[in-house]
């Protein structure tokens, strides 16, 4: 069976937000390069969710992280399908991003919890 995720709409837009980055930084090759292991890791991740880390120290969402590259793919381990609530760069303020998006994961444990 094909393990199944949900990328959240922060997370897409994450990744076409780190995509353009790339090909405006690199090339296209470079974009399309990154995006593919990233998504390659994300499907792991579907089939493997408690393959990632809990970060307490960044927040007491119910969420892991999973690093690619110099990125961090953060998650719900706990729901079918997998959501990936972000994809933020490593360097960012991890910590400040998360608090703001606390209500996206709130969200998706709610909608979680009605299914």
């Amino acid at each position: 069976m094909k393990a199944r995720y949900l990328l959240a709409p922060e997370a897409a837009s994450d990744l076409v937000q780190i995509w353009r980055y790339i090909k405006k930084k690199s090339s296209m090759d470079m974009a399309d390069r990154v995006e593919s292991v990233i998504l390659d890791r994300i499907r792991f991740l579907a089939e493997n969710p408690g393959a990632g880390h809990w970060r307490r120290n960044l927040t007491n969402q119910p969420v892991r992280f999973f690093p690619v590259y110099s990125y961090l793919v953060i998650y719900r381990s706990d729901t079918k399908p997998l959501q990936v609530v972000s994809i933020l760069h490593g360097y960012r303020d991890v910590q400040q991003i998360l608090r703001k998006s606390s209500v996206a994961v709130s969200l998706l444990t709610k909608a979680n919890k009605k299914r």
